[in-house]
């Protein structure tokens, strides 16, 4: 029985001369791995070969429980052009996708980290956006969605208000006051920037509509990204890219 649904190509791997292997988070089904056959010719069934941050309605067969489905027909309606002449904005996208793989379950339907995403994608290619601002914001909304990060105003063991000079274990959750950081072997300092950089994040989420500058946007990031990567126990390939401009430090 095929399966239509609005999706967004996260990965795609060549597995022939004419196919394709694609990873698309799809808006109801979450993320799903397809094989592609032919869609790499001139007149292809399925619409044409597939790439990174391709969005629209696709059409497969078989789930993640049955090993890789098949993609029948994708109908591009967004290609995200803008993102491919700007190679900052271009790292900043591609780390955008690599988290959503590697934080996300096959077949395990988030239609709000779809939406995160879609909308993440579309503000980031505009020119008036600062890219370190829109992945600060992916970055704690998808973090959030998925369960990794609460509340970030408040020592996560006496309760204490986040202040200067606290910290941020991964291991324990969230910040740690200057008397209770003691006793956490894991953990990393919290400059005032990325202080900063949480409160307009947690105004942002409640409505407002706060000023992240770029050194605070940077901060986060950098706080942020370390704990994803801590609770996956990898690196991701792409973050030094999207940390750092486009350039790998």
């Amino acid at each position: 029985m095929a399966t239509t649904d609005s999706a967004i190509c996260v990965r795609s791997i060549d597995y022939s001369e004419t196919s394709q292997v694609l990873v698309l988070l799809a808006r109801d089904n979450g993320l799903v791995r397809l094989l592609a056959k032919g869609s790499k010719r001139a007149k292809s069934k399925s619409g044409g070969a597939v790439d990174y941050f391709a969005e629209g309605r696709c059409v497969f067969t078989g789930t993640h429980k049955q090993g890789l489905g098949t993609l029948m027909e994708f109908v591009e309606t967004v290609t995200h052009t803008p993102l491919r002449d700007d190679l900052e904005r271009l790292n900043v996208g591609l780390y955008m996708l690599e988290l959503c793989l590697n934080l996300l379950g096959e077949g395990d339907p988030h239609p709000e980290v779809f939406d995160l995403l879609h909308n993440a994608l579309a503000r980031l290619e505009q020119s008036d956006a600062l890219p370190s601002a829109v992945l600060a914001y992916f970055q704690w909304r998808l973090a959030r969605r998925v369960g990794l990060l609460g509340d970030m105003d408040r020592c996560v063991s006496c309760g204490q208000r986040a202040e200067e000079g606290v910290y941020f274990s991964s291991s324990a959750g969230g910040l740690l006051c200057r008397n209770c950081q003691g006793a956490a072997k894991e953990k990393r300092a919290v400059s005032p920037a990325a202080l900063l950089g949480l409160a307009a994040l947690a105004a942002a989420e409640a409505g407002q509509r706060p000023k992240l500058p770029a050194p605070a946007a940077q901060a986060v990031n950098a706080l942020l990204a370390y704990h994803i990567q801590y609770q996956l126990a990898k690196p991701l390939k792409m973050v030094e890219f999207a940390l750092t401009g486009g350039r790998k430090s």
